[in-house]
């Protein structure tokens, strides 16, 4: 079975984290994927990708990844293959017009990331995704809400090509993580909060900063990540005079440390898709969420939510949680217990099922 995964780049976000991680798991399965990532720029995944990776990778450009001449460069790897395995836009699009284009034969599989994008407030493009995604062999969907929106949005409500299967996260890299000291990053009486996220929309790490200007000065938040929203949250701690609570890390390639060197875990989203961030803050931490599509389905009944954008709910949360052992106790524990769910191991030996299947029609 040859397999390559196309992807649209390797900046650090959670489809494009969850690619790399899986690779390791694939080779474990006797599958060495080819990768192809359309836009050149390095970046920490592709470092990792570099090191970690005994199959070939593939850049096909350091111009714009909308550039319909990636179809043509896109070919000789559907050639080659049996199953290309697709994330992300506008990387569909293209695998979809160089299959038509050169005839090829290979099976196409498609993972939906998110429950929501712009395209599909367009009617233009909207009309162009019913007649992408209908050339797909299987589309993955990784939640259930994930499932429910991409097929209202396609009027493909009945087809049968469409399969749930959860994201899954390396579990064991972030229980066996060690923490740092917390004199690392404030003292070490504090109470450290984390959210790991990029910072562009939907992630609002505004209302977790707002937050915590409410609670108790031991209270600070390590904020990791980059995006272009990042600089008017450091204005925004700036203007709320919390400089001495606030840290903004950027990337890091330390996250299961990080988790384990705060005590709670947030994301504030205003929605998800299936959030790999939420299930690694779980392994190791109580985590706290917005109320959110992508979020609940995980999180509720486990962690604890609060009403997306409400910052005294999520003060109240904190609190509750770092003042009170038992219940900072059963929460970690519920938390745990929910992300052992979703394995990456698992994840991958469902895809793997996916295109035995596909191979076999």
């Amino acid at each position: 079975m040859k397999v390559v995964q196309i992807i649209t780049s390797l900046n650090v976000g959670g489809a494009e984290k969850l690619l790399i991680d899986s690779l390791p798991f694939y080779r474990k399965n006797g599958i060495v994927p080819e990768v192809v990532y359309l836009l050149n720029k390095p970046t920490l995944l592709v470092d990792q990708l570099e090191k970690t990776h005994e199959g070939n990778h593939y850049c096909l450009t350091k111009g714009s990844v909308y550039n319909p001449m990636l179809i043509f460069k896109l070919i000789p790897f559907l050639r080659n293959n049996d199953i290309a395995h697709v994330h992300l836009f506008p990387s569909l699009y293209w695998v979809v017009l160089a299959k038509l284009i050169s005839f090829s034969s290979i099976k196409i599989v498609y993972t939906e990331h998110s429950t929501n994008n712009r395209r599909r407030a367009n009617a233009l493009l909207k009309l162009i995704d019913r007649f992408i995604y209908r050339k797909v062999d299987t589309i993955i969907t990784i939640a259930d809400e994930v499932d429910k929106k991409l097929k209202s949005h396609l009027g493909m409500e009945n087809v049968s090509s469409f399969r749930v299967i959860n994201n899954g996260v390396n579990l064991t890299s972030f229980r066996d993580a060690l923490p740092y000291p917390k004199s690392d990053f404030f003292d070490e009486s504090s109470i450290i909060l984390i959210q790991v996220s990029s910072f562009r929309y939907p992630k609002d790490q505004p209302t977790v900063i707002r937050a915590i200007r409410g609670l108790d000065k031991k209270v600070k938040l390590l904020l990791v990540g980059e995006g272009p929203l990042m600089e008017d949250n450091i204005k925004l701690v700036a203007e709320l005079n919390l400089q001495d609570r606030v840290l903004f890390l950027g990337l890091r390639d330390d996250v299961p440390r990080l988790l384990k060197t705060s005590d709670i875990v947030i994301l504030s989203s205003v929605y998800e898709g299936l959030s790999l961030s939420s299930i690694e803050g779980m392994a190791v931490k109580p985590f706290i969420a917005s109320d959110v599509p992508g979020l609940r389905e995980i999180v509720n009944g486990y962690g604890m939510l609060f009403k997306q954008g409400d910052v005294r709910q999520l003060g109240e949360n904190i609190v509750s949680l770092y003042s009170d052992r038992e219940l900072y106790g059963r929460i970690a524990t519920q938390c745990a217990g929910r992300a052992q769910e979703f394995d990456i191991e698992i994840m991958v030996g469902k895809y793997i099922d996916v295109y035995g299947r596909l191979l076999q029609t």
